[in-house]
């Protein structure tokens, strides 16, 4: 049987909650493919991956990341090295091709919930980004500029956590709402984001991290099931 693995960072602060959601996650999936294991493990839980990528044969590996950097570059297949295992490493969640949309239905119905016009009202996308030099920005900036194109929105505003632009110099005066271009729930959304918003008074609202929508389990089996043609067709 074909086997995939989910993987995302997890949080080393509190480990358990994130490889939990993972795993759930991965059963979601699991339920959409035939014929495929779908296995799941956070780097942050100790042993989590590593037990996920046990017994498999070359595996596909699903980073369940916001975009290419050093985790997917680097990390991550030193840990399938170190784990005595290989297996063939996909493109992160944050670049799949069905996220624009997902994250244009996701934001505009917000915004009409909200009572917002979104013709006059400004999208915050807050993404991680990184204190070094690299490629962690390019994915949500790319991001913003599709949904410039593709939403009406006044203006798409990108924000990061980790660098400059910072979410409160962002926030600070503008209506609208945020969206936290994050794949799973941990301190950076659930209290570094609040707390920026806070302090630049934003008063609107704030939405789950895209990660945890409903339908991303859906877009993740699809791209599983186009890797895997892919695979057998090589």
């Amino acid at each position: 049987m074909t086997q995939a693995v989910l993987v995302a960072h997890g949080s080393p602060s509190d480990p358990v909650p994130p490889d939990r959601v993972l795993r759930d996650l991965a059963a979601q999936v699991q339920a959409l493919l035939t014929g495929v294991q779908v296995r799941a493990g956070t780097l942050a839980m100790p042993g989590s991956f590593e037990a996920a990528l046990a017994g498999c044969d070359d595996p596909l590996i699903y980073p369940f990341f916001m975009a290419e950097g050093w985790f997917t570059r680097r990390e991550l297949p030193r840990r399938i090295a170190a784990a005595g295992a290989r297996g063939r490493i996909l493109p992160p969640f944050g670049l799949e091709p069905d996220l624009p949309d997902l994250i244009r239905r996701t934001t505009l119905a917000a915004a009409e919930q909200a009572g917002m016009n979104p013709e006059s009202a400004d999208l915050i996308l807050v993404a991680h980004g990184s204190r070094s030099p690299g490629r962690a920005k390019e994915a949500p900036l790319a991001m913003a500029a599709t949904l410039a194109r593709i939403t009406p929105f006044a203006a798409i505003r990108p924000a990061f956590i980790e660098e400059q632009p910072f979410v409160a110099d962002v926030a600070a005066g503008v209506r609208g709402l945020c969206l936290p271009f994050f794949a799973l729930r941990a301190s950076h959304v659930g209290i570094d984001i609040p707390a920026a918003l806070q302090e630049a008074g934003f008063s609107g609202p704030l939405l789950p991290a895209i990660g945890e929508h409903p339908e991303v389990a859906a877009i993740i089996a699809r791209s599983l099931g186009r890797a895997l043609l892919c695979y057998k067709g090589a």
